[in-house]
């Protein structure tokens, strides 16, 4: 497990060094390319409808689903796609339709596979009017969709992802040789993970090339003054009150080690500590003009390390505008990927449920719900919500699949994410593209030497999934996830287990309040959420609904985090436990 947690840390250090050292400029031309929507695995999309809540006639061919619908979230410009599976006219009639809740980072084809390996399928051939839920920032879910844009950078979009999708399902040596060179060469960089200063910030002479050399101070002054307006007015309150102050403090750690001269150190102290001051208020319509005024004399001081003959300070000009604009990237990264937990639980999710319930009718007004390994923490902080605020949650039964809301008595493999526990940390790595580093590091897991084989330990146990299962789960799954998801999530591995994001309610305190039967799966080799995580939340539901099972023998067959839903033998051994228990609880 050590050795795991280390390969664990260490892919984490190369995905935020993609994001913050050697590839700023290729993220952002893929951003760029992408018209400014969020990166997905290899969809191909062909038409989107931009109503309130409607269902798309022309679904993209990556959504094999019978129906694709969107729904939009109240207060946001986010519409989540459902994935719709009819019920079976074979099968028995059912009360209640079926919500499938994914895990973090991942999308709805981790529920469907293939024909042949499908939950969603199989659930529907039970007669289940079954629906996958896309959050925000996963899978098919858009934000601000325009039908003519869409339509054209649907195709440029498409035309790319297959492109790269095909290198990365029929890679050969070759593509295999790239992926281990960028790679390696990403775990060269410096990360800010590791509490280390990013690589941009010392910035080397050949890092100028094609930079213009034209000092533009009024330019420079706007930029860095809308730099200040920003960390004041709209990341104030990006993890908790006062980040702001962490952001701008890194930004002048920073510009401090460009000024080697004491006497410009001095006279960037004195600005440093008036501009803190002023973004400490968040008060930017008052203060404006100061600010303005105190960007000026911080332009004025590099200009003058410039012309400095004791000795002059090389490039300090070119140096200090790369330092604005690569921190003027990270915010827009921070803004950009601006949700976390709650987001889900108070409005992605009851923003689902009332349109399946609108459009599925169910007589009493309930749904079933399953929720794999996030998806289940989902269900249980509304259960929570519910149970504390004496509201009906809505659901006739549901069933977790390796969920916790407690985490700390297990030695799960998400330990790896503590280190973004701080909020500093969580803003020096803003997003972590889970889906670019496990499509980059596939086929480092699959063929010799096998370098990233760790990986397929934690998703699958050995020969449990069928490698064209694995293969596309790891490719097509999933996407990035941002830090202030991963920041609320760390709060599990804490005493007091998961909280909400004001770090006031905690979850399981209120588990025991539930009124709805609950069927919670453990996998017996789990390394994210090991069977005594699973069971720590189980014993805090009142004992005559819940039923708690762990998948898996002594001698095997065993059971990892995925395959509980896409396992070789989920489908004998998972599956019918599954329907007894939701069957039993389908009446009305």
């Amino acid at each position: 497990m050590a050795t795991v947690q280390s390969d664990i840390r260490g892919a984490f250090h190369i995905a935020s060094s993609t994001f913050l050292s050697i590839t700023p400029n290729l993220m952002l031309r893929r951003t760029a390319s992408l018209s400014g929507k969020l990166l997905f695995p290899s969809f191909k999309l062909r038409a989107f409808s931009t109503g309130a809540a409607v269902r798309v006639p022309d679904k993209p061919s990556i959504c094999t689903a019978d129906e694709l619908h969107y729904v939009s979230v109240p207060n946001s410009d986010w519409r989540l796609a459902l994935w719709r599976y009819h019920p079976s006219p074979q099968a028995p009639p059912r009360n209640h339709p079926l919500l499938l809740l994914s895990g973090v980072g991942t999308n709805a084809i981790g529920y469907d596979l293939a024909p042949g390996c499908s939950f969603a399928r199989h659930m529907s051939g039970q007669g289940f009017d079954t629906w996958i839920l896309e959050v925000r920032g996963a899978g098919l879910s858009l934000q601000e969709p325009n039908l003519k844009e869409i339509e054209h950078s649907a195709k440029v979009k498409s035309d790319k992802m297959e492109a790269a999708s095909e290198i990365k399902i029929n890679g050969t040596s070759k593509e295999v040789k790239e992926s281990t060179k960028i790679l390696s060469d990403l775990a060269k960089s410096d990360s800010c993970i590791n509490g280390k200063e990013s690589a941009s910030s010392m910035v080397e002479e050949e890092d100028f090339i094609g930079i213009t050399t034209i000092w533009d101070e009024s330019s420079l002054v706007s930029e860095l003054t809308e730099t200040f307006m920003r960390l004041s007015e709209r990341l104030s309150g990006f993890l908790s009150e006062g980040q702001s102050r962490i952001m701008s403090a890194k930004l002048f750690d920073q510009i401090s080690k460009l000024l080697v001269d004491s006497q410009l150190s001095e006279r960037f102290n004195e600005v440093r500590g008036r501009l803190s001051n002023l973004l400490e208020t968040g008060q930017t319509s008052v203060i404006a003009g100061q600010i303005r005024d105190l960007s000026q004399r911080l332009v004025e001081i590099i200009d003058d390390g410039q012309r400095s003959v004791s000795p002059p300070l090389f490039n300090l000009q070119d140096r200090f505008s790369s330092t604005i604009d690569d921190f003027q990237k990270q915010l827009d990264l921070i803004v950009k990927y601006d949700w976390d937990f709650d987001h889900y639980l108070l409005e992605d999710v009851p923003a689902a449920i009332d349109y399946i319930r609108d459009v599925s009718k169910p007589r009493d007004g309930k749904l079933l719900a399953i929720g794999h390994s996030m998806g289940g923490i989902l269900l249980y902080a509304e259960l929570s919500r519910c149970g504390c605020e004496g509201r009906d949650p809505r659901f006739a039964a549901i069933v977790t699949l390796a969920s916790s809301l407690d985490y700390t008595p297990s030695k799960s493999a998400l330990k790896l994410l503590l280190p973004l526990a701080d909020p500093a940390q969580a803003l020096n790595v803003p997003v972590v593209p889970l889906g670019a580093l496990l499509s980059a590091s596939y086929p480092l897991s699959s063929r010799s030497p096998y370098v990233f084989s760790w990986l397929n330990n934690l998703i699958s146990a050995e020969d449990m999934m069928h490698p064209e299962m694995l293969k596309k789960l790891v490719l097509n799954n999933f996407c990035t996830i941002p830090a202030k998801l991963v920041l609320q999530l760390t709060t599990a591995f804490r005493e007091g287990g998961l909280r909400d994001r004001s770090n006031t309610f905690f979850y399981k305190d209120h588990i025991h309040k539930c009124n709805v039967p609950v069927l919670a799966i453990a996998g017996d080799q789990d390394l994210i959420c090991p069977p005594v995580a699973v069971e720590e939340t189980a014993k805090l539901i009142p004992q005559h609904l819940v039923t708690y099972k762990c998948f898996g023998e002594p001698e095997g067959p065993h059971y990892a985090h995925y395959d509980l839903v896409g396992g070789r033998l989920a489908v004998e051994q998972v599956y019918p436990c599954i329907i007894e228990f939701i069957s039993q609880h389908d009446a009305i």
